[in-house]
């Protein structure tokens, strides 16, 4: 096989619909959306969610609990994923974001006591969970809150 003998597979590209180009394409005239009503007319048709009038299903289904507009939301870190990290190294959450460990920082970060570590740390994050602080002073670390 070679590179110009390669095609897409059967089914897997579909053509586009030319409307409006005359009667013996099919879709000439009315362009496939039949005679008058709102679905004919140009920006015509309803919203999403819109039911003919009828109580809509957003509606209808019981709403619970809150929802906090202001809610932060932490990138969250296992100890156990700062091994990868050489002994003295000063963790931040640069350094997360550099390393790959972390992809968006958030509201900040938060490292948590998932796993165990073994290398000693200068851990400087938004957050710690209690065990995360305990074990990461055990192996010899540090940690300060940002």
């Amino acid at each position: 096989m070679k590179l110009h003998e390669l095609s897409p597979a059967p089914g897997s590209r579909k053509e586009r619909k030319r409307v409006g180009r005359g009667p013996s394409s099919g879709m000439g005239k009315t362009s496939g959306r039949g005679h008058k009503g709102q679905n004919a007319r140009s920006g015509g048709g309803v919203r999403p969610g819109f039911e003919g009038g009828q109580n809509p299903l957003y509606r209808r289904l019981p709403k619970r609990g809150f929802v906090n507009p202001t809610r932060k939301e932490y990138a969250v870190v296992n100890i156990e994923d700062l091994n990868s990290f050489e002994a003295g190294t000063e963790v931040t959450p640069e350094v997360l974001v550099e390393t790959g460990i972390v992809k968006n920082t958030k509201s900040g970060i938060k490292i948590l006591g998932n796993g165990e570590v073994t290398v000693k740390l200068t851990v400087k994050a938004n957050k710690f969970s209690q065990s995360a602080v305990e074990k990461i002073e055990a192996a010899g670390g540090k940690t300060e809150v940002i």
